[in-house]
C-alpha cells in the first residue's frame, strides 16, 4: 500500500475531490495559494468544511471521535469511527481521523491504508499528506518524505513546520552528496 500511495500523490494534480465535498473548497484552496493569503482564517475554514458532512448525525459522530482521539481514548474513537465508515465511506475527513488514530498508535501500515483511501476521495488533504510525510520520516524514508512534504507544501504553501522539514531534508541530501 505505501508504493501505491506514493504513485497516487504522483497523481493528486489530475484527480477531482469526491461530490460530497462543498464546492467552497475550490475558492478556498484558490485563496490559499495567494501569497498574501491570512492562511490560518482559511486553513481554519478548510477544516471546518472538510469536519462538515451533509449528515449532520455523520458530522456529530466524527466530531466526537475527534474528541476522543484528543482525550486518548482510542478504542472509542476507532469503534466510532468504524461505524462511520460503514455508513458514510466516501468521507474523506472519516478516513482521515482514522489514519491519525492509527498513526498515534504507530499503525502504520493501516494509517497508509486510510491515508491513500482520503487521498482518493480528496486528493487536497494537506493534513493526509503530512501525516504520510511523517510515516516515511519514521520508516527512514527520506526522499519519500521530500517528495510527500512538497505535494502538500504545492496544496498549503503556507506549512511553516513543513517547510522547515523540507529545507532541513534538502540542505541533509545536499550534505550527503559532498
Amino acid at each position: 500500500m505505501y508504493m501505491e500511495t506514493l504513485k497516487l500523490v504522483a497523481g493528486l494534480g489530475e484527480r477531482r475531490p469526491t461530490v460530497v465535498l462543498p464546492f467552497r473548497l475550490d475558492q478556498l484552496f484558490a485563496h490559499l495559494a495567494a501569497p498574501d493569503c491570512q492562511a490560518g482564517e482559511v486553513e481554519d475554514e478548510i477544516w471546518r468544511l472538510w469536519m462538515h458532512h451533509p449528515h449532520r448525525r455523520a458530522a456529530l459522530v466524527l466530531d466526537r471521535a475527534s474528541s476522543d482521539i484528543a482525550a486518548q481514548r482510542f478504542d472509542i474513537a476507532e469503534t466510532r469511527l468504524e461505524g462511520l465508515l460503514r455508513a458514510c465511506p466516501d468521507f474523506p475527513e472519516a478516513w482521515n481521523k482514522r489514519a491519525t488514530l492509527y498513526y498515534l498508535q504507530a499503525r502504520d501500515e493501516e494509517s497508509v491504508h486510510d491515508i491513500h483511501r482520503t487521498l482518493e476521495l480528496e486528493p487536497r488533504h494537506f493534513g493526509a499528506l503530512c501525516g504520510l510525510g511523517e510515516i516515511c520520516l519514521s520508516a527512514g524514508d527520506r526522499e519519500a518524505a521530500l517528495f510527500v512534504f512538497q505535494a502538500a507544501l504545492r496544496l498549503n504553501p503556507h506549512l511553516c513546520e513543513v517547510r522547515n522539514v523540507v529545507e532541513q531534508l534538502l540542505t541533509e541530501g545536499k550534505d550527503n552528496l559532498h
